[in-house]
């Protein structure tokens, strides 16, 4: 929301001298989130005139059109004769006024302007837009001043179109609608400022007459509540739109288009009452608001033909829908060129059925973001009036005494609060009469019993602190004020959040990091010590996620989680799998020319738990019970903690020391090894073995047992699933249930012997279908206590070995704590580690 201060002091009693740092803070105070408060005047320097276009001469054999302009801009030149222009802009002609900036000026964001030789022709300065001016964010022509602007060439512009004002932006959260207007900010800053404030909102308007100004039927006084309309005639088609109105629209960053159009426009943004003016003539019949049909078609005001869905709410005529309400009009009753009776409509309507059909047909219009956030129900009337108003001010035309007024709004329900609620959630004394005062000064009307409180601060306060509650009626422009929560953030907001303490809980002592957490973390930095990069991608996937992976008909990773109300369409399940949102980073990074690539994520996986049901209604009176809690949690989705890599490339790169090693699957049952490890479980209790899972290549997959209960996968992806989801061949991926990972043993410390160790090397020959893992197993439960560390260097295969048979050379140390072993010892523990291969395996020495 964009809007001048100059506008504001219309309807609030802002001090002379209020800097722009002073009025920031105030509205900030108020929890208004200021995007920039830009003095206008400083925006733009050096010689900014008004002038006026003598001569076009059009310019052939270039690209775009291009325009040599002769424009008279006074004496401001120096010379007093025309400068001449060069200018790609279409949307003026001789003899309009325009602005001009001169060598030596420059325009906001430090665009300097200078005289420069283009398209063959010297040019002189610039001729401006409203966006090279910071006025707005049209780009699309030159700003030509209206006809009845004063200013001549040669006159500083800055006051012409606006530059002699500050314009505040501010950044609005979704439930405070009302402060899209005028009326809401000036409504604000003269509660933050304590100066008077003067209501447009209340201004007189004349009510519903017997005869209406035009024949209306709502058929759906819910989605509809209040309908509003009256008509001028005999109206200028011709008349221009003010240059003070035009320029506040351009301020706000809305174009203006024609008198009735811009007026609309103008009184939405002073009153935050979205209105639309249709042509009268071109309307056929009675007028029908209803919802519309499935199927029928609206063509609106930009062009697009939108087919509408039964939600949708529509006016009619005998034609069928004429404007999609609330949202947009349509293009066969708009106003136009020759347009003289105007019927201005002025409604209420429901806002979630706007919000819902703005969405749906992606449609975000000024009217759209104001009606879904609430706008009240008592302006239609009083806009109206303004409006018509402006028309026969500056149009010409006639009001038609008709009024009509449609209205089913219902009273606002009353809320009752505790007095001293505000005092207990926010740790700030406020005593009641003070909760009364502030409570009205947000327009409510607060009452305690059938007193009135505040007329007796005293007996008011001893009343309260004896449990009073009070009764409170919001008024009709805070739709956002339903329960007693809302009530207590405004007592907080109008009293200063400054006042609020920033207190930080006392920790209790004696806790700190569960074993869990600490074994998240200490997971999450092994992997980052390896080199992977942690991603946090969102837990949503497709519907076709399960068919790209390849799982089976049977798998229970394709029983997701539904979203009831879904970011996207397209990802409406929870995830049951890491794999998919880490490969979609994968692959996001992939087409961002990043080809060696290792990433994990630790993250939530979500499984349905059969015959759940529905979590039961539980409402926000009062605090669950234990009994409704569980109910709920049971309702849940299982979650187990997960982690998962991914790598693609090379894993150790290539340069002139040497050729570099492409990531394979080995790397990935390496990164699950490295997590096991930092999980605390022993080596001896994890085994890898070959399995086949989806996605992973049925021949170069490896499953992760700990104490024979499996609790991951690691390898090579599918080839038809790294199609599927267009991922460069050979990517490899792990994931493992950390959940499914028993805790750590408890460890005693390690005994450190003095004496040095018997080092030996023994090479085995074994099936290559043998894992290297199960070997190593072996070695270790026969060589016994004697064998301090065994280790795979080297893993060999040829023809001399044999078919199907491949080497596995181990380096094997030997120690004992408290002696020096002998050659006997070391050679006898050796021989029982072989014996135990022999003997599992039919392992045999190379070379024996």
């Amino acid at each position: 929301m964009r809007v001048s201060v100059s506008w504001l002091r219309e309807y609030v009693d802002l001090p002379a001298d209020l800097a722009p740092a002073d009025l920031e803070q105030a509205l900030v105070n108020l929890g208004i989130e200021v995007e920039s408060i830009v003095d206008l005047g400083e925006t733009v320097t050096g010689s900014l005139v008004v002038g006026e276009v003598r001569e076009i001469e059009e310019l052939t054999g270039f690209k775009k059109p291009i325009r040599f302009c002769r424009v008279d801009v006074g004496d401001a030149n120096g010379t007093g004769e025309p400068q001449e222009i060069v200018c790609g802009a279409r949307n003026f002609g001789v003899g309009d006024r325009v602005v001009v900036i001169l060598p030596g000026g420059v325009l906001p964001g430090g665009f300097a302007i200078g005289a420069r030789r283009t398209y063959g022709r010297n040019s002189n300065g610039m001729i401006c837009s409203a966006k090279e001016l910071g006025l707005g964010d049209d780009h699309s022509g030159i700003l030509v001043l209206p006809p009845d602007s004063p200013a001549k060439p040669g006159d500083d512009a800055r006051p012409v179109v606006g530059l002699d004002d500050v314009v505040v932006e501010v950044e609005l959260t979704p439930d405070r609608g009302y402060q899209m207007s005028v009326r809401g900010i000036a409504r604000e800053l003269g509660h933050a400022l304590g100066v008077p404030f003067r209501d447009p909102g209340l201004a007189p308007a004349p009510g519903a007459t017997q005869r209406p100004a035009y024949p209306v039927e709502v058929r759906d006084p819910v989605g509809c509540d209040r309908f509003a309309a009256r008509m001028v005639r005999g109206v200028d088609p011709a008349a221009p739109t003010p240059s003070w109105l035009a320029r506040r629209l351009t301020t706000a960053g809305i174009r203006s288009i024609s008198l009735p159009v811009d007026i609309t426009n103008y009184v939405m943004l002073e009153l935050g009452q979205p209105m639309h003016a249709f042509d009268a003539d071109r309307i056929a019949g009675p007028l029908v608001v209803r919802r519309a049909e499935p199927g029928e078609k609206l063509t609106t005001l930009d062009g697009v033909a939108r087919t509408l869905v039964a939600e949708d709410m529509v006016i009619c005529d005998d034609t069928g829908p004429i404007s999609l309400a609330a949202v947009m009009g349509g293009e066969t009753s708009e106003v136009v060129e020759g347009t003289t009776s105007v019927l201005f409509e002025a409604a209420h309507w429901d806002p979630v059925m706007v919000g819902r059909t703005a969405r749906r047909h992606r449609l975000f219009s000024e009217a759209a973001k104001r009606w879904e956030r609430g706008v009240d129900p008592a302006l239609p009337l009083v806009a109206i009036e303004r409006a018509v108003r402006l028309l026969t001010e500056h149009g010409g035309g006639t009001a038609g005494d008709e009024i009509l007024d449609i209205d089913h709004v219902r009273a606002r329900t009353p809320i009752t609060i505790p007095a001293d609620l505000p005092t207990r959630r926010v740790g700030v004394e406020y005593p009641p009469a003070r909760v009364a005062a502030l409570l009205e000064r947000v327009g409510c009307r607060v009452a305690t019993g059938a007193d009135r409180l505040g007329e007796d601060p005293g007996e008011v306060g001893v009343a309260a602190g004896g449990g009073v509650a009070l009764t409170v009626t919001p008024p009709t422009w805070r739709p956002d004020l339903t329960d007693p929560a809302d009530l207590v953030e405004e007592v907080v907001r109008f009293d200063g959040y400054d006042r609020v303490p920033s207190v930080l809980p006392v920790a209790p002592a004696g806790r700190g990091l569960t074993w869990q957490q600490r074994r998240r973390r200490a997971v999450a930095r092994a992997l980052a010590d390896q080199g992977y990069v942690e991603v946090l991608a969102q837990p949503f996937v497709s519907t076709e996620l399960a068919d790209q992976l390849g799982l089976p008909a049977d798998d229970p990773r394709r029983r997701g989680v539904r979203l009831a109300n879904p970011l996207s369409e397209e990802e409406p399940l929870l995830r049951t799998t890491l794999l998919g949102p880490l490969l979609g980073a994968l692959k996001r990074n992939l087409g961002r020319s990043q080809r060696d690539l290792a990433l994990y994520e630790i993250g939530a996986v979500f499984h349905p738990r059969p015959g759940a049901g529905s979590p039961p209604a539980m409402g926000v009176a009062h605090r669950p019970s234990d009994a409704e809690l569980a109910a709920a949690d049971a309702t849940l989705p299982d979650q187990p903690l997960h982690v998962a890599v991914a790598l693609t490339g090379e894993i150790e790169r290539a340069g002139w020391w040497g050729p570099g090693r492409a990531a394979g699957w080995a790397d990935a049952v390496e990164a699950a090894r490295v997590v096991l490890a930092v999980a605390g479980i022993p080596d001896e209790r994890v085994t890898v073995r070959a399995a086949e899972y989806a996605p992973w290549h049925p021949g170069r997959c490896a499953q992760l047992l700990v104490d024979d209960a499996v609790v991951g996968h690691a390898g090579e992806l599918h080839p038809a699933a790294v199609a599927a989801l267009d991922l460069p061949r050979r990517t490899c991926a792990m994931e493992l249930d950390l959940d499914a990972v028993p805790a750590a043993p408890l460890r005693s410390g390690p005994s450190i012997s003095t004496f040095p160790p018997a080092l030996i090397d023994v090479a085995l020959v074994v099936d290559e279908s043998v894992p290297a893992a199960q070997v190593q197993r072996a070695l270790v439960e026969g060589a016994g206590e004697l064998l301090e560390e065994v280790r795979l260097f080297d893993v060999y295969a040829s023809a001399q070995l044999g078919a199907g048979r491949r080497s596995l050379a181990y380096k094997l140390t030997f120690r004992a704590p408290d002696r020096t072993l002998t050659v006997e010892e070391a050679v006898a523990a050796r021989d029982a580690a072989v014996a135990r291969a022999a003997e599992r395996f039919g392992a045999t020495l190379r070379g024996a």
